[in-house]
């Protein structure tokens, strides 16, 4: 049985979501610190406002720090809210091959679409250990397809061309999630083919849509989170091929960006990712993300400013385009 969902079907705005928490999520006593009442407000506030895809449970959705049962219930109500109306890529990274596998079994079961996948973390894996890895759960979810996660900060490096051409000859991946255009991205781009849709940023996917055009059909965010207004109309002025406004939105979109890298370093950024994501998205106001879950709760109070300034300016840029 073939794909449902294939590379050719990625376009758009992939947005990432938090899982939002109960206020106690952050004791390492609580128990269930899902917070079911505002990830159902989340999703269908994403989905009313355009999102064509949401992905769950990557860094800052805290699939490291759910306990198993939080992350089954939380991806069940994702799933529900959803309805079928847009795709969800639930994330199913663990330490492991064997937990990811079942895990992710689960959530196709549930009735995701497909998985979002980074990879095991606790030791660097070297190339043939990353294809390994995602040839092993391409085999035993044969009808699944995969959305990957190339981020040098959580993984340990970055994925190189030499490994997307051979990820590229596995038919589940469709697509990866990508950090950072720069002088490696045209090669990257070359070794997926048709095969993989990198995902470039938000802030990033103007430029990357002028480099490779039609390969370059979507991207990733978590911004949304914090209103689709702005994103939305970036859709709209990159393929309708409006470059002025098109650029004029990416730089406020940057602009909002540059108060949530403390020191503009997306190293120390990435230190405290998760405390900072969910701080920005509850300052913008949409969202109730909550307090982060041990042990990723500490974080300096200044750096924690600046991220919550970054949501008051997407806000503040959101409230411009939702005319």
């Amino acid at each position: 049985m073939g794909l449902k969902f294939s590379a050719q079907d990625v376009r758009g705005i992939y947005n990432i979501i938090p899982t939002p928490a109960t206020p106690n999520a952050h004791h390492i006593d609580a128990d269930d610190t899902v917070n079911y009442e505002a990830t159902y407000k989340l999703v269908n506030m994403l989905i009313d406002e355009g999102v064509d895809a949401i992905l769950t449970n990557g860094t800052f959705g805290e699939g490291a720090t759910l306990t198993e049962k939080e992350h089954i219930a939380f991806v069940a109500k994702v799933i529900e809210t959803a309805g079928g109306r847009v795709p969800v890529f639930a994330g199913a990274t663990t330490l492991n091959t064997r937990d990811t596998i079942r895990r992710g079994k689960l959530f196709r079961e549930m009735g995701a679409t497909g998985l979002f996948l980074g990879r095991p973390m606790w030791c660097e894996c070297d190339d043939n250990t990353i294809v390994g890895f995602y040839s092993d759960i391409a085999t035993a979810l044969p009808d699944t397809p995969l959305i990957i996660y190339d981020n040098p900060e959580a993984f340990k490096g970055k994925l190189s061309p030499r490994v997307y051409s051979r990820l590229a000859g596995i038919p589940n991946i469709i697509a990866s999630k990508y950090i950072a255009i720069g002088p490696q991205y045209l090669d990257d781009v070359e070794a997926c083919g048709d095969s993989i849709r990198l995902l470039p940023l938000d802030s990033d996917w103007y430029y990357a849509r002028k480099w490779v055009g039609e390969k370059a059909p979507a991207c990733w965010t978590g911004s949304g989170n914090c209103g689709m207004a702005v994103l939305r109309a970036l859709k709209k002025a990159i393929e309708s091929g409006d470059d002025a406004y098109a650029l004029e939105i990416t730089r406020d979109i940057r602009y909002t960006y540059k108060t949530l890298f403390p020191h503009g370093s997306f190293k120390l950024f990435s230190l405290y990712n998760i405390p900072l994501e969910k701080a920005r998205f509850d300052a913008a106001g949409l969202v109730e993300a909550g307090p982060a879950r041990p042990p990723y709760h500490h974080v300096p109070q200044d750096y924690l400013e600046g991220a919550r300034e970054a949501g008051r300016r997407w806000a503040e840029i959101n409230k411009k385009y939702s005319g």
